[in-house]
């Protein structure tokens, strides 16, 4: 019974020598980090070089799971996973200090090799994970020595308490044991909460100080975005309906996001610098200052991730400002056998748009606004690429920094290198927002049946609604300011008798085309499949 005591008392010792050790790394990287680059802090540098090497099934498994989530758990699972690690290098460095230091210096090269190894990487970004290491491996010392102590001191107490002892015995007395048994704890204890005091100083302050020394909030609150010379107007009461609980214009704050920046690239406006070369006969570099002063124009777009599901909410539509991107393309001299314009962000994230879409008359925008206000840092402040009618995957770059004409042909951009499809023209699909899946609607009484439906560009003349398998009714549409946005529809219903319902809808598009019902999946040019919910009726 003595032996397994004393195995756990180890192993809780261990355990603990462990996570201390990995704090004060985490946290020392952290701290440096601040110094550096937030991108540089090992345990954005290893979550980033996970999500390059995670292969696409499991990618496309994380959105669907998790949706706008996705990061949250992924550096959850991070911390998560070198907790385990940390526990077990604590263990056997409990028992050979050797193993502890080689572990930490393992996991410290593995974090400087993801930062080295990461898109867009500096040579600098190596140096938070590398201070990681040699502080991690000098808490793991100093404390080595006072956990094999107390482990030690507990194992001989053990033994002692398992001794009869006579008073003539020699042997010291059982206040002694306790004694030394106790200051042996204290010693280990101290030097812990001094190691995990070090540890969350340096992580929590590391990550406020990379807050407050790379925030960019201050400099998009001093901007103020000149106004649009070119502007359709867009009022609630013109294109909202106000019945399915979804405004016509969705709010940034609740806009949907979905991309790979585990650290939301923080950019200052007076320093951003946008680059188009490539097949062009002149190469432009345009600064913050220069595009404002360009003539602006207001649309409103409804985006579309092409990982949304059928009825999924990675959609929106929102109000952008910007400057037509086939102006600067023009003025740059885009060769005509540049079919593809790749766009690069600040993280190094690469989307490619099909040239000839962007070039066709749309409103394709390097835009500088979101609803009236200057972009939100998650959306991509201070400029981003807004191109109406194609999934965002291929082509809403956030933190853009670079855009070069050349061909499918000669580069491939990171999604289709994931297997998506190349082009990404968005599908026409409807959504009923309410009433919502397994609610409940009262017999007797109207009910609004109402939601969304979208084909951007393209335009929807109809859209049909099912009940029960019946037959298809048509519902009454809102009107919108172009065929860029989604647009709502509505039809009252008042079910007779109790029970469940089932509740379908269908849109057809401006040329006639009616909704593909295939099931597919989003994989590899997006869903589609006729949304259906089931309500009760009571």
């Amino acid at each position: 019974m003595n032996d397994v005591h004393s195995q756990l008392r180890a192993a809780r010792v261990g355990a603990l020598l462990g996570l201390l050790s990995a704090g004060v790394a985490i946290g020392a990287g952290e701290t440096v980090a601040a110094f550096i680059r937030p991108a540089s802090s090992p345990v954005i540098a290893v979550g980033n070089r996970f999500i390059l090497l995670t292969p696409e099934p499991l990618k496309r498994w994380a959105i669907r799971q998790f949706g706008t989530h996705d990061k949250p758990v992924l550096l959850s699972g991070i911390y998560l996973g070198i907790s385990v690690l940390a526990v077990v290098l604590g263990i056997f460095a409990l028992r050979k200090r050797a193993f502890g230091i080689v572990g930490i210096a393992v996991l410290g090269a593995v974090g400087g090799y993801s930062a080295l190894t990461a898109n867009a990487h500096r040579s600098s970004d190596v140096i938070p994970s590398l201070a990681g290491a040699i502080c991690g491996i000098a808490a793991l010392m100093l404390l080595h020595d006072r956990a094999v102590a107390d482990v030690a001191s507990a194992n001989a107490q053990l033994a002692q308490d398992g001794i009869p002892q006579a008073p003539e015995s020699g042997q010291p007395s059982e206040s002694r044991w306790r004694s030394s048994r106790l200051a042996d704890r204290r010693r280990f204890l101290q030097g812990g909460a001094v190691a995990a005091g070090v540890a969350a100083l340096s992580g929590f302050g590391g990550r406020a100080l990379q807050r407050t020394r790379y925030d960019a909030s201050a400099a998009r609150a001093a901007i103020t975005l000149p106004a649009a010379k070119d502007v359709v107007p867009v009022t609630a009461t013109s294109y909202d309906l106000g019945k399915s609980g979804i405004p016509f214009i969705v709010p940034a704050r609740d806009f949907y996001r979905i991309d790979t920046a585990l650290s939301v690239p923080q950019l200052d406006p007076k320093k951003w610098k946008l680059r188009i070369h490539g097949m062009v006969a002149r190469e432009l570099t345009l600064t913050y200052d220069e595009l404002l002063a360009r003539p602006l124009i207001e649309r409103a777009i409804t985006l579309t991730c092409v990982s949304n599901e059928v009825g999924g909410d990675l959609i929106g539509n929102a109000l952008f400002r910007g400057v037509r991107l086939a102006d600067l393309l023009r003025e740059a001299g885009v060769s005509a056998q540049a079919d593809q314009l790749l766009a690069t962000s600040s993280d190094g994230m690469t989307i490619g748009s099909p040239t000839a879409v962007v070039m066709d008359g749309r409103d394709s925008l390097l835009a500088v606004g979101m609803n009236g206000e200057p972009l939100p840092t998650e959306h991509g402040f201070p400029v981003r690429m807004v191109v109406p009618g194609l999934y965002g995957y291929v082509s809403a770059c956030k933190w853009i920094i670079d855009l070069e004409a050349t061909t499918f042909g000669q580069q491939q951009a990171y999604w289709v290198q994931g297997g998506w499809a190349q082009q990404g023209p968005i599908r026409l699909a409807s959504r009923i927002d309410t009433p919502s899946s397994n609610g409940v609607v009262k017999v007797g009484t109207s009910v609004p049946i109402a939601g969304v439906a979208w084909d951007q560009h393209v335009g929807v003349s109809r859209v049909e609604v099912q009940v029960d398998h019946g037959d298809w009714q048509v519902a009454q549409l809102a009107s919108v300011p172009s065929t860029d946005t989604w647009r709502q529809w509505v039809l009252m219903w008042t079910p007779a008798e109790a029970g469940p319902h089932t509740i379908s809808v269908r849109a057809v598009d401006a040329g006639g085309t009616r909704q593909d019902e295939s099931q597919r999946d989003p994989f590899p040019a997006g869903s589609t499949g006729l949304h259906t919910v089931t309500v009760r009726a009571r």
